[in-house]
């Protein structure tokens, strides 16, 4: 299956969190989204590697993307080397993407700075033909380079390059984000795990307020920040949107 997005997360929800607005949005406009998380969340306090799998399941159905997958990298661990570089590979060719949305370059956890740079050079590297992948059947896999890596912002401000105007998908974004029950507040969850940074009422609060920052940069109410290695080239001024009234 060819998509135009590709978001990688290295956990369940980083996706959601950080860029599931712009994702939405480009589903309705017709597009083709796929997610894959590097890792199962294994380290999380709350939750388990099941229930994580379901709520990442039930998001991506809120959402509405055409496949979600799991490369099972260690959560912590894993390292931007050869070997996961090869993983990733294979999945950007399998799904030959025009962007991918990358996590943050930096941030409060350490996955997410070395998860940006193995997805970056890994989009890469997969447009080396010279560097062999197999898909599931054993076939050979044609190289692939997406024409752009964006990086989404998480945890700490980063200041963007552009941002995605999410007003009319912000809702639904909200709703993917609770999708996951066991590691975000929700009062109806009586399970009684050990309150975490991401589990206080806070946090979320932290989430809207992020978005009505975003949006309010560019004069619309809610907005996703991205950061981009590349610069950006318009081929209309169509392509902007009012600022300002």
């Amino acid at each position: 299956m060819q998509v135009d997005i590709l978001a990688v997360g290295a956990h369940p929800d980083d996706v959601e969190l950080s860029c599931a607005g712009t994702l939405i949005s480009e589903i309705k406009k017709g597009k083709k989204v796929a997610i894959v998380d590097l890792t199962e969340g294994e380290l999380g306090t709350r939750g388990t590697v099941t229930s994580r799998y379901e709520e990442a399941a039930a998001a991506a159905m809120i959402m509405g993307v055409s496949a979600r997958e799991n490369l099972r990298f260690s959560d912590g661990f894993f390292e931007n080397n050869e070997a996961h570089q090869r993983k990733l590979i294979a999945v950007i060719r399998k799904y030959r993407p025009s962007i991918v949305l990358a996590n943050a370059t930096q941030d409060r956890h350490p996955d997410h700075g070395r998860a940006a740079q193995l997805i970056e050079e890994s989009c890469f590297l997969a447009g080396l033909s010279k560097i062999e992948t197999h898909n599931e059947a054993g076939a050979p896999q044609q190289r692939w380079r997406p024409s752009y890596v964006f990086h989404y912002i998480q945890d700490r401000y980063l200041e963007p390059d552009f941002i995605v105007d999410i007003s009319e998908t912000f809702d639904r974004k909200m709703q993917s984000i609770l999708a996951y029950r066991s590691q975000f507040h929700d009062p109806s969850n009586t399970a009684g795990e050990a309150q975490t940074y991401i589990s206080a009422p806070g946090f979320l609060e932290g989430i809207s307020a992020r978005a009505l920052l975003m949006g309010k940069k560019i004069g619309v109410t809610y907005g996703e920040g991205f950061l981009s290695v590349k610069k950006i080239g318009i081929n209309s001024f169509d392509a902007l949107i009012q600022n300002e009234t």
